[in-house]
């Protein structure tokens, strides 16, 4: 069944026989007294928001079929959210013809997949002496669409202010979706969901609620604290219906559900819908558009990362789901990280991020994957942290969990980027070595690279990526590779596989014919645009190669003032390079500050330009006297004043 979302005014009708009090109902309601002498029906009425229970603006209509068509009743029976079917408790006729006439007509006049919230309501009360609720219960079970049953009195008013914030609380607090009346439990669906706010609310992961654990609940759906007398309370009535509800002095979650169900038995579905709503849910029990994928707009130029409080809330996630506070996520840890969302977001994360020698996910190895969701697809990601309860327990929505970089174009500008994430894209023909550079850019022995080299990441086949952490002048950078083979010289290269922060283009060493596929890779896509590149060439036991192209490595970078060409060994597994193709993405077209600002365990490798007399060591040799220069001039304009 499709349950239709909230509305802003609730239109109630008052089905019945003619003579059953439909009238006197409305009017007693009105008034706050009881008239013999009441029209065949009463005009519709609004009553203010301010003035009911629900804060909600809510329309009667009295409904006659001696004053209206049949065609106007199944128009008005369309448009109502919520029907009330008046009988007269002192005759049998007026019951017997609910079955036999006005449920199926509403039915008629219902879709199957929409039916609408039926009241039933037996008027006249103060004219007998017993209830017949009993035997109203029957027809509740032959029609499901049956919300519940009232017995009142429009002439004593008994019950009758308390009827229609019934049928107010049938629409804004509907029983169906998280109720089945002919089993009498919860629905599967709200089980689920009342599994996934209990998982939420259990900070410490340990399958318990205790007393601050509940507070915490009780403050934030309710906005009001639970005093302990009333704790105690709920604690003792769970333990007497359910065993195993309560548990070292806790709820557990047998518990939780049970206390859910026994406010809807007694009448409370406002108190389980406004915690369901306070986590998202609508009225099929789904989390909604807007609790998932908040508006977030990332500009063309920019890019999203996790900001810290992001950060911080995604570190509390991996510490509650470390049961054995080991470090690291084994495979069940992390299934039941998950437990509370549709699946598992990732696979194959030993080729993905850093793990430790068994693939179990370390704590770098959990904020790389994240950040490398957040920056590849930011919605997936602002759902995921919506079902792992972000919204709730940082009260906010998922826009404070990113960061929004600002246009790529201003760090080219100032040579100087402010990004904490940086995209390198590992060129080159294949077997050259790419998945290799990868796999050793996670800490993956030599000895496993041969074995998983053409494994991919993440199944898609062409294209892989990694990310791990790196050092750039003592700040901690995210670096994200991403393998892009070329199989043929002449195979065009896609925008989004051009477009990142820093190119790494790669060659076999080994090869003569493998130079010539990244020479022209760079020469048509990267000699005049503003990426910076680095040239490595990769090489096992095997002497490197004279390259059959018109210009060998070293004269090639010379040539187009790049960085001379890299030899990598893989199986020494040195970092250096990855620091390299960091630095360059943080400070693009800046070269001299490549060497200004490195430090000098590096300063060799970033001094290494193809050429003795290259004109960028000289520029970064001018930018640092210049610098010292400015530095002296201050000091002697500062003694002067003095």
């Amino acid at each position: 069944m499709v349950y239709e979302a909230i509305p802003r005014t609730v239109r109630i009708i008052l089905l019945g026989e003619s003579g059953v009090g439909k009238t006197s109902l409305i009017l007693s309601l009105v008034t706050e007294e009881f008239t013999d002498h009441v029209p065949p029906k009463a005009e519709e009425i609004t009553i203010p928001a301010d003035v009911t229970p629900e804060q909600v603006p809510t329309n009667i209509v009295d409904i006659c079929l001696t004053e209206q068509t049949i065609e106007q009743v199944a128009e008005e029976i369309e448009k109502a959210h919520v029907i009330c079917i008046v009988f007269s408790v002192d005759k049998q006729d007026t019951l017997d013809k609910i079955t036999s006439y006005w449920l199926p007509f509403v039915r008629e006049h219902c879709p199957e997949d929409y039916r609408k919230p039926v009241i039933l309501v037996g008027n006249k009360i103060d004219l007998i002496d017993y209830s017949i609720i009993d035997n109203i219960w029957d027809i509740a079970e032959e029609y499901p669409e049956v919300d519940r049953c009232i017995e009142c009195s429009a002439k004593t008013l008994t019950n009758v202010s308390e009827m229609f914030y019934n049928a107010q609380k049938a629409v804004l607090h509907p029983i169906h979706p998280i109720y089945s009346i002919e089993e009498q439990e919860l629905s599967e669906r709200c089980k689920k969901a009342l599994s996934r706010i209990f998982k939420v609310c259990d900070l410490d992961g340990d399958g318990l609620l205790d007393d601050y654990e509940i507070s915490i609940f009780q403050k934030k759906c309710f906005d009001t604290p639970l005093q302990l007398q009333v704790l105690d309370e709920v604690k003792s009535v769970i333990a007497q219906n359910i065993a195993g509800g309560i548990e070292n002095e806790c709820i557990t979650m047998k518990g939780f559900i049970f206390l859910h169900c026994l406010f809807i038995q007694r009448g409370r579905n406002e108190t389980t819908w406004t915690v369901l709503r306070k986590f998202g849910y609508d009225e099929s029990l789904e989390l909604t558009q807007t609790y998932l994928y908040p508006n977030i707009k990332v500009p063309a130029g920019c890019s999203s990362e996790l900001s810290y409080k992001g950060q911080q809330f995604l570190t509390q996630v991996f510490e509650k789901y470390d049961r054995d506070k080991d470090g690291m996520l084994n495979p069940t840890e992390l299934k039941n990280v998950f437990s509370c969302c549709p699946r598992v977001p990732w696979h194959n994360l030993r080729y993905t991020v850093p793990t430790n020698e068994k693939g179990y996910l370390t704590l770098q190895g959990w904020m790389c994957r994240w950040t490398l969701m957040a920056l590849m697809d930011l919605q997936s990601t602002s759902a995921y942290l919506a079902y792992l309860g972000y919204n709730f327990l940082e009260n906010d929505t998922q826009k404070s969990a990113f960061h929004i970089t600002r246009d790529k174009k201003v760090d080219l500008a100032k040579k100087q980027s402010s990004r904490n994430v940086y995209q390198c894209h590992i060129i080159g023909p294949r077997a050259c070595g790419k998945t290799s550079i990868c796999r050793s850019f996670l800490g993956i022995a030599h000895k496993r690279l041969k074995a998983h080299t053409h494994e991919r990441s993440d199944g898609s086949g062409s294209d892989s990526s990694c990310i791990s952490t790196v050092l750039v002048y003592g700040q901690e950078k995210y670096l994200v590779l991403r393998e892009i083979s070329i199989s043929r010289v002449s195979d065009p290269l896609r925008p989004h596989e051009v477009n990142c922060d820093v190119a790494c283009l790669v060659y076999d060493a080994a090869a003569s014919r493998s130079f010539e596929y990244i020479a022209r890779i760079y020469i048509k896509y990267f000699a005049e645009s503003h990426i910076p590149v680095l040239i490595v060439g990769t090489k096992g036991d095997a002497l490197v190669t004279r390259q059959e192209y018109i210009l060998q490595p070293e004269v090639f970078c010379s040539k187009y003032q790049l960085l001379a060409p890299q030899l990598l060994n893989i199986r020494e597994n040195k970092h250096d390079v990855f620091i390299k193709l960091a630095t360059m993405a943080a400070f693009p077209q800046f070269q001299a500050a490549w060497i200004l600002f490195s430090k000098h365990r590096h300063l060799k490798h970033f001094a290494s330009f193809a050429g003795e007399n290259s004109s960028w060591w000289k520029a970064g040799i001018g930018v640092a006297a210049a610098t010292i220069m400015g530095l002296v001039l201050i000091r002697i304009l500062n003694l002067n004043r003095q």
